[in-house]
């Protein structure tokens, strides 16, 4: 379902994020209102959505929770599994690192890159950290297709370069740098200062 729209996907992620933490409190059934007001979205949104992946099991009771998750993780999910690299093992990459690793068993995060000869063959964050310089390299060797960039701008545009002829095919940009790639190489950009920004525009004063 490589077709379905990004915001779904995004929404489907968070669905079965607040899922697994409405099955380890012991829930088993769960209605579309209740799941909408755990992503604060409306329940004619959850069923579109669902009805989207071909999902339309119902109960009386509702959806079953474990089932719901098992169908969003064959959506989103490679059956194989994808390996991921974080280049830039500074305060934000070791940050985002400690808290993902582990979080998904088909997502795994197996190196990371950095110039700094301080981390440079030390394991970081519980990840073994390789000079940039060998990201062609360790990309092929472990078979890599994510790489997560928490760099200095300086450096954004360069290193995606070099991410992108080591044959990564997704990367998820933390720097404020807008980037260009390729038609085939899926981009997501995230800025900080202007989710910051945004927020701090709706709560002036005024």
């Amino acid at each position: 379902m490589k077709n379905l729209p990004g915001k779904t996907v995004e929404r489907l992620s968070g669905y079965r994020r607040n899922l697994l933490g409405y099955l380890d409190a012991g829930n088993k059934y769960i209605y579309s209102h209740e799941l909408a007001a755990l992503l604060h979205i409306t329940a004619v949104q959850v069923r579109r959505d669902l009805m989207l992946i071909g999902y339309s099991s119902v109960q009386k009771k509702g959806y079953d929770v474990k089932e719901l998750i098992a169908t969003i993780g064959n959506i989103i999910d490679s059956g194989q599994g994808q390996n991921v690299a974080v280049i830039g093992i500074g305060n934000l990459g070791q940050a985002i690192t400690s808290y993902f690793k582990g979080k998904r068993s088909k997502l795994n995060i197996v190196a990371s890159f950095d110039n700094d000869p301080g981390k440079v063959n030390r394991i970081v964050a519980g990840v073994h950290c390789y000079h940039v310089d060998q990201l062609e390299e360790i990309v092929k060797e472990q078979n890599i297709t994510i790489a997560l960039l928490t760099i200095p701008p300086d450096f954004a545009r360069s290193t995606t370069s070099a991410a992108i002829k080591s044959g990564i095919k997704g990367i998820l940009n933390f720097t404020t740098v807008p980037l260009n790639v390729p038609p085939d190489i899926y981009l997501e950009e995230y800025d900080m200062i202007t989710s910051i920004e945004k927020l701090a525009y709706f709560v002036k004063e005024g």
